[in-house]
């Protein structure tokens, strides 16, 4: 508060020695009029102050000296207006000086374009690397977790006081969990209780766990007023940093919660962002913290806002010819789609836990559904990769995804949320929760971008994973895993086998003496179609905890 007094003390008495003139009149004025230019100065700068206060203070603006270009137009053009003879010329010159530079401000957009995408270029692959498939991806939808969240609002103390705050999704210890903030409804809810009480909890995975209240009393939130909202309370500690996107509810390990924001520079003017780090604040006591993105603390997933990296996909398909072309030609333009969760991108995390926010590119032209390529972006440094995909074959885009899903279930007016890529099995894949009128999860959806015709749905992402492996080697597809099971060895005798072909292999199933399933294409073995009943087998298998186990290596001892 002091730092914001200064800063509008020192604007205020500038703003009033460029308007208040050096003398009221010139000698062509033949009415003497009586100007006390001493009292007119403080007067003005007193006006000047409580101005500049009153807009900072409301608008959270930050306090570098370019953010008065606005303020300095209008101030020089009423001192050129109300000018007497001795100080017009100079007051003409201010007046035109600031004008040149609000025309820079306003013109950076036109010309940096270049500087933009040079700042967030990206590394550029073909693939992700295959999904583990014994792993469970985060795909419960959030609209589907707040929902379940809104109907346990009645573990909150006096639950009329306050609202769900915004979802995210975050890793606390070895899970996977929405947060979500209990936030005031009004601001006579927050005169009266102070504090909010707390926050939900729930899995991103399992879509039966039930959500989860968190006492933590938190006294800076974004829902509470004047000096207590977290926003404002940010600024006053960090007066001139430049912040880009909202504040985000992070929880280490131990569930105290941070509220983060993301800081930043200019890429020119006042134009662009650059991420450079975060902001952390208890919300408990108000400390404030500022955190280089190198040194961001280890419990914190989303250093990097959404709003962010969602900014830094436009620069990234857009401006790859400079502005115009972005305009008129758009060569090489892509748009980054707009079904992200969370501003446009959807956070998705890698079989070691590790956040990234995904967003796939379409084409500019209208009608066109193929995808013209998908980023990861790291939720910790903002570092993102662009990836191709195999430029041989055209990937359906994620609208294209949501429309067969609205197909598939017109009937009962089911709809798809949040789809994100991976690579099952060695396919590019769209999954996508289904979720039913009234937001209630449904099923799982997985779809071939490659091969739209390929598509299956289960209640789980596992269920759906083992019905779309099968679905690709009836298709014909090769079917690469990327499986960290440990691959055990051991001596079966077959007790039934049954044989399907699919497209120009054979798929063997077979159920051995001590109970366990397993399976091999005659692709992995081709002597493996001669399997019979009896048989005693030495197999070399992977432990991925499915009921038909991969086998990878076979010998048949009976055809010796």
């Amino acid at each position: 508060m002091i730092n914001l007094l200064i800063f509008s003390i020192i604007t205020g008495v500038v703003s009033s020695l460029i308007i208040v003139p050096f003398v009221l009149n010139n000698k062509e004025t033949k009415v003497k009029v009586t100007f006390n230019r001493v009292a007119a100065i403080t007067s003005t700068a007193i006006l000047c102050t409580v101005i500049i206060f009153v807009f900072y203070y409301v608008t959270n603006m930050d306090r570098n000296w370019t953010s008065l270009w606005g303020p300095l137009l209008v101030v020089t053009l009423l001192g050129a207006i109300v000018a007497g003879s001795k100080d017009r010329r100079l007051k003409i010159v201010l007046l035109l000086g600031a004008i040149a530079f609000g025309a820079y401000i306003l013109s950076a957009p036109l010309f940096n374009a270049n500087q933009k995408y040079k700042a967030v270029e990206m590394e550029q692959q073909v693939e992700i690397k295959a999904f583990d498939e014994t792993k469970t991806p985060a795909s419960v939808p959030p609209k589907f977790a707040r929902n379940k969240m809104k109907k346990a609002f009645v573990q909150v103390p006096n639950p009329s006081y306050y609202e769900l705050g915004n979802l995210q999704i975050q890793k606390v210890g070895d899970d996977f969990v929405y947060i979500a903030p209990v936030e005031f409804s009004s601001l006579f809810k927050w005169w009266a209780g102070k504090t909010t009480p707390g926050y939900f909890t729930m899995s991103a995975t399992d879509s039966a766990d039930n959500p989860k209240f968190v006492k933590a009393e938190m006294a800076y939130t974004p829902s509470s007023f004047f000096h207590k909202q977290v926003e404002r309370h940010i600024r006053m500690e960090m007066p001139s940093l430049i912040f880009y996107g909202d504040v985000q509810l992070e929880i280490n390990d131990e569930g105290k919660p941070y509220y983060i924001r993301s800081y930043g520079n200019f890429i020119t003017a006042r134009d662009g962002f650059d991420v450079q780090g975060i902001v952390v604040v208890d919300p408990e006591s108000g400390d404030v913290k500022q955190y280089a993105i190198a040194d961001v603390p280890a419990f914190i997933d989303g250093a990097v806002s959404p709003e962010a990296v969602s900014l830094q996909n436009s620069y990234f398909g857009n401006y790859v010819h400079g502005f115009w072309n972005s305009v008129f030609g758009k060569k090489d333009v892509k748009l980054p789609s707009d079904e992200g969760t969370e501003s446009n991108v959807s956070p998705i995390f890698d079989e070691n836990g590790h956040m990234y926010y995904f967003t796939d590119f379409t084409s500019p032209k209208e009608g066109i559904d193929s995808m013209l390529g998908y980023a990861l972006t790291d939720g910790r440094t903002g570092e993102a990769t662009y990836y191709t995909g195999n430029l041989e074959e055209a990937y359906m885009d994620s609208q294209g995804a949501l429309q067969i899903i609205e197909k598939k279930f017109i009937e009962k007016k089911w709809s798809g949320e949040m789809p994100v890529l991976y690579n099952f099995y060695g396919e590019a894949s769209w999954l996508t929760p289904v979720l039913d009128s009234n937001g209630f999860l449904q099923n799982y959806f997985i779809v071939s971008a490659a091969n739209p015709e390929i598509s299956v749905y289960g209640n789980s992402p596992n269920e759906a994973l083992k019905l779309y492996k099968a679905a690709l080697q009836r298709g014909g597809n090769t079917v690469d895993g990327n499986s960290s099971a440990e691959e055990a060895q051991v001596a079966v005798t077959v007790v039934r086998v049954f044989k399907e072909r699919i497209g120009d292999f054979t798929l063997v199933s077979f159920l051995a003496t001590d109970g366990r399933n397993f399976s091999v294409s005659s692709e992995t073995a081709l002597l493996s179609i001669y399997i019979q009943e009896g048989d005693q087998l030495m197999i070399t298998y992977l432990e991925t905890g499915e009921l038909f186990l991969p086998v990878k290596k076979l010998t048949n001892n009976s055809m010796k």
